[in-house]
């Protein structure tokens, strides 16, 4: 193994940053913040600065029950109203979100170590998700009322499912409950949700802010960890669909708990994307591409362009390419002008990612550039890229979730297809090739949700997103994100 070529990275850290504004404390149960059943709390960190921001409710089964009570209470109301009258809402929730963009980039910041820019693109997509969904919520379309057999006529329509239940993750705090809570309204069913018990304050800052704009009881919020509060989500017999982004595991629990009462479940899960570079391709652009799309938020990023597979015969030079793009990557907190990426979401997860390096250098693999924790305040971890990978080592199938993208090679057309689609995960890759006759044949051998050509997480609010395989199913985005929400009956009337 190799030593590290660059061992250099320092944090870039902010003279100062603004203060977050921060949300009430309590669970968000018809349309107020009310106290938890439990005296006891969670802390809120900022991994950028390991500073306790705030504390949240660590709820509880009887939270969980109440918040339920509340969204069945609404959900004939709410599932009265028109398409209209839904888009209306939402498309007012996204001027609150734009009305307070700054309050929102800024707490967002503090709860996940975030850079500013990677929180404005949250703020962003989030504005974007709620008026994509008022739009789609006006134009369902479904088969023509017609006779489909002789003297009968045949109507179909589209119903809510009901009460959802949405479980969140800590990447994407605000932009995946916006992925959630805009086709779950927009369908007509009304939600509980519980974020991540670690960076909840985004979501819980949107319950305060849009609370006179939504019917009490139609968005119902209740912190507290997964264990008791997912777990009572997943099983409530009152909710009619769970919605999780989250790990594999997570998803695992949470359609083996729904199992009992047979509910739907909609599962965003992990993935380990491989990048698949063609001798042909253009290789400044693929590294750029991956510099990009490897260490976006840090690598906490289920679609990141994590793995790599190059053609033997371009290797070297793609390496040599890739290598000198990350030494220039800028690590920093949040307020720091220049920062590129920023730290680990929290001192757990900073020491599974230095785990996982460990792995790495057991395994004999070499570290071209990075692969240490930086010294300081803060979960920070140097972009780290890793060379040499053989077939089928660890790396190749494992998620680890932070800034290191791994660099195998292949032989053939074949091998690159049979390799890239050898993981249990079914989430995203890429293919880069000018050669249009491949662009076109290998996207489609590839057994991912999503496949972009000469690009990567590249995300289109009007294309669906979600995965195959280990990756769950389901698809967030797009009128697809509408449909899973809803159901369909099929009314036919005897005309005879």
């Amino acid at each position: 193994m190799t030593t590290a070529e660059k061992t250099s990275f320092t944090v870039h850290r902010a003279q100062s940053a603004p203060a977050p504004s921060l949300p009430p404390f309590g669970q968000f149960i018809r349309g107020k913040f009310v106290p938890s059943t439990s005296s006891e709390t969670a802390d809120v960190v900022n991994p950028a600065t390991e500073e306790v921001l705030t504390q949240v409710p660590a709820g509880t089964a009887e939270d969980v029950d109440a918040a339920v009570a509340a969204a069945v209470a609404a959900k004939a109301s709410w599932a009265a109203t028109t398409p209209r009258d839904r888009s209306a809402v939402l498309l007012k929730i996204a001027d609150i979100i734009e009305k307070n963009r700054e309050t929102f980039e800024t707490l967002e910041s503090a709860d996940t170590g975030k850079p500013a820019a990677v929180a404005e693109d949250d703020i962003s997509s989030a504005i974007d998700t709620f008026r994509f969904s008022a739009g789609a919520a006006r134009a369902f379309s479904t088969l023509g009322a017609d006779d489909y057999a002789e003297n009968h006529t045949s109507v179909i329509h589209r119903e809510p499912v009901g009460v959802v239940g949405v479980i969140t993750p800590w990447n994407y705090p605000l932009l995946m409950a916006a992925w959630k809570i805009a086709p779950v309204l927009g369908a007509g069913n009304t939600l509980v949700l519980k974020p991540s018990e670690q960076t909840p304050l985004t979501t819980l800052k949107l319950a305060e802010l849009i609370a006179d704009e939504v019917p009490a009881g139609v968005v119902n919020i209740v912190t507290g960890p997964g264990r008791v509060v997912g777990n009572r989500l997943s099983e409530h017999p009152g909710v009619d669909l769970v919605a999780i982004t989250g790990s594999v595991g997570s998803g695992q629990k949470v359609a083996a708990s729904a199992a009992a009462s047979v509910k739907r479940v909609h599962l965003e899960l992990g993935g380990k994307a491989p990048v698949v570079v063609f001798d042909d391709a253009d290789l400044e652009a693929a590294a750029k591409g991956v510099r990009s799309a490897g260490f976006w938020n840090g690598g906490q990023e289920c679609g990141a362009a994590c793995r790599v597979l190059v053609h033997e015969s371009v290797a070297e030079k793609f390496t040599e390419l890739l290598v000198r793009e990350i030494s220039e990557i800028t690590v920093g907190t949040p307020g720091a002008d220049d920062a590129e990426i920023g730290s680990m979401i929290s001192k757990a997860h900073y020491e599974r990612v230095l785990a996982a390096l460990e792995d790495v250098r057991k395994d004999g693999l070499t570290i071209a550039v990075g692969g240490n924790a930086i010294e300081g305040q803060g979960y920070f971890i140097e972009p780290t890229v890793v060379t040499n990978v053989p077939a089928g080592a660890p790396i190749t199938s494992n998620e680890i979730f932070g800034p290191v993208v791994s660099v195998e090679t292949f032989s053939t057309d074949e091998e690159a297809v049979a390799r890239a689609n050898e993981t249990i995960y079914g989430l995203a890759a890429s293919v880069w090739t000018k050669d249009s006759a491949r662009s076109l044949t290998v996207p489609r051998k590839l057994d991912f949700g999503t496949v972009w050509v000469n690009s990567h997480l590249v995300i289109a609010t009007e294309m669906p997103w979600g995965g195959f395989k280990g990756s769950g199913y389901g698809r967030d985005l797009s009128s697809y994100a509408l449909d899973d929400f809803s159901r369909t009956k099929h009314v036919m009337y005897n005309r005879g």
